[in-house]
């Protein structure tokens, strides 16, 4: 069945603007919480029944055009030896961050399927229950992000222990996202298996860097997980803060560059030359009222103007004291705006 989702990765036109969002399903939502219970969150991620439920729940409540699976970025590194917990108030947590080369040495890299099969079943569950002209995305951490979090151990805003990891130990630092990259690409191929129709890969804390440093530390080992992964399934690429990067971004050539908030959406098309773009209304718009955000984004589909290739997404994700009902509203006013547009 045609899905219009993937119509747009190919920049192919459409007969209105998709749309989804990022944490689609999560702590905003009702349902998501009568469903979580006090199921710890690693064990929430990993119950491929549950998983399945909060991201079908969220694709049926919202009306959106695309499914994202539903599961966090950090659980993949705990096969490869890290011990994993997600702390209330505090977050993710690794309570044995990676400082040293017996530590990288350590990290075991084995196929996704040995590694996270409970993967393979919750995409399973989630096609078996998802309408047929409705996509599936699959997702993973980028391989900066992942390192990342897995050298400072937690949340950062300095970013000192994985600045000072890449600077002082470069070598090892590469031996690092070798292994990273490894593990992603089984993990991503698993899920396109498994029958996601689309991937994209989340580089949430990459904008810390200068271009020089994304070149030197970064780019060879996205390029290579992009080579890995190409031809497979339409990959979307989304980082935060990383404007100053996207020109490097284009020319790994994602089949559609995702923006945050801050980066203008039309100009950063013409200027990238990328295919096909996805974003970025400010997530924060959809707390005020309802006129707000039907006129925030209707700005952002009028600067489009229906340009085939646009997928319409916030420029980061929704955040828990955001009113369901307008992020409802927002999928029937993309819907409904960008028909018109198109049909004029």
């Amino acid at each position: 069945m045609d899905k219009i989702f993937l119509r747009a990765c190919n920049a192919q036109p459409t007969d209105y603007t998709p749309i989804w969002l990022n944490r689609q399903a999560g702590r905003y939502m009702p349902e998501y919480h009568s469903l979580k219970g006090a199921t710890p969150s690693l064990d929430f991620f990993k119950d491929p029944e549950k998983a399945a439920q909060a991201t079908l729940d969220a694709q049926r409540i919202l009306g959106v055009d695309a499914a994202i699976m539903f599961a966090d970025l950090l659980p993949i590194m705990e096969p490869m030896g890290l011990r994993l917990d997600y702390k209330p108030g505090e977050g993710p947590v690794f309570e044995n961050p990676i400082r040293s080369e017996r530590d990288v040495a350590a990290l075991v890299v084995e196929p996704a399927m040995q590694a996270t099969p409970y993967i393979a079943e919750t995409v399973k569950n989630i096609c078996s229950g998802l309408p047929g002209d409705i996509a599936l995305i699959g997702f993973a951490g980028a391989p900066f992000t992942l390192a990342s979090y897995a050298i400072e151990g937690r949340g950062s805003r300095n970013y000192v222990s994985v600045k000072k990891f890449m600077y002082e130990a470069p070598m090892l630092w590469h031996d690092l996202l070798d292994k990273l990259v490894k593990q992603v690409t089984s993990y991503l191929e698993l899920q396109i298996d498994s029958g996601v129709d689309a991937v994209q890969i989340f580089d949430t804390w990459v904008g810390c860097l200068s271009v020089a440093d994304f070149d030197d530390y970064v780019f060879p080992h996205l390029k290579k997980l992009f080579d890995n992964l190409r031809g497979k399934a339409p990959i979307i690429y989304f980082g935060t803060g990383n404007g100053h990067l996207l020109e490097q971004i284009a020319i790994i050539n994602p089949d559609v560059l995702a923006l945050d908030w801050r980066t203008p959406l039309s100009a950063t098309w013409e200027r990238t030359g990328v295919s096909a773009i996805q974003g970025n209304l400010d997530p924060i718009v959809l707390c005020a009222e309802r006129s707000t955000v039907e006129r925030q984004a209707r700005k952002i589909l009028d600067e489009v103007d229906g340009r085939p290739g646009h997928i319409f997404n916030l420029g980061h994700g929704i955040i828990p004291e955001t009113p369901v009902d307008n992020v409802k509203a927002l999928v029937d006013i993309v819907h409904e705006y960008s028909m018109r547009g198109m049909s004029d």
